[in-house]
């Protein structure tokens, strides 16, 4: 330690002595290169640093800004916590009501068609058209219908068909939807400040899938009213068909001699 403080005190008086021995001209360089260098330190000291410390505190106050009046950490910290309870606290009981099973069914064809509707899977829609045809019958043949009685069945039968197919698909995008809103819910709960028109706009994304798949339900039910309608109106074109053939055998038989 003796011989380092002995050292450093050596490196002044060895300055000095340099200074001295170098050559006027030499030293005038010197002078004018020290000049230089407290000219560049006080313009960084008194210009470029009084410009800094103004940048400094113009950024601070934005930063207080945000944290306290645009974004307030500590409401947007309660607000997570909120979310972590409330999610905490439905999430199971979600789960619980998810996981009932309503089927009913206890013959082996109706069983395997109710499960094909309620299993709410896309790639099930081509079967179906077979376990239907298992538990309704299909359709006559010709030798055993008329082709008013086939074209009524068969309208009513691709009717039936289209919103069961239709509920299975609103059932995948419900499934969907749910998972949707509860990657929604996690993102809420860890979402960082400023993030909330993100969220926002995943929201409505989702929510007017939500309405397309309402709007094509409603569009299926109001299918079925109509085939409904159509079917009745059928079966009383059929009866005064009926009627009419009737009265034209009475009239022939009437007229007989």
């Amino acid at each position: 330690m003796t011989n380092i403080s002995s050292r450093k005190k050596a490196w002044p008086f060895c300055l000095i002595c340099i200074l001295l021995l170098i050559p006027l001209g030499a030293s005038a360089g010197v002078g004018d290169i020290i000049s230089l260098l407290t000219t560049i330190t006080d313009t960084l000291k008194n210009g470029v640093g009084q410009v800094l410390s103004g940048i400094q505190t113009i950024n601070t106050t934005i930063t207080n800004l945000e944290q306290q009046v645009v974004w307030p950490v500590e409401l947007i910290n309660q607000t997570k916590a909120s979310v972590g309870q409330v999610r905490a606290q439905f999430s199971s009981l979600a789960e619980q009501v998810h996981s009932i099973q309503a089927n009913s069914a206890t013959l082996v064809n109706p069983a395997h068609l109710e499960s094909l509707l309620r299993g709410g899977q896309a790639s099930n829609l081509n079967q179906i058209g077979a376990s239907y045809a298992q538990v309704y019958l299909p359709l006559p043949e010709a030798n055993k219908a008329t082709s008013t009685q086939r074209n009524l069945i068969d309208a009513d039968d691709a009717l039936a068909l289209e919103g069961m197919k239709t509920a299975t698909t609103s059932d995948q995008a419900s499934k969907t939807m749910l998972n949707v809103a509860d990657g929604l819910e996690q993102e809420a709960a860890a979402s960082a400040p400023g993030s909330a028109s993100i969220l926002s706009a995943q929201a409505q994304v989702a929510n007017l899938q939500g309405q397309a798949m309402l709007q094509k339900m409603l569009a299926a039910d109001l299918r079925q009213h109509a085939a409904k309608m159509a079917h009745a109106n059928a079966l009383r074109k059929q009866s005064a068909e009926a009627t009419r053939d009737l009265r034209n055998d009475m009239q022939q038989i009437l007229s007989r001699p």
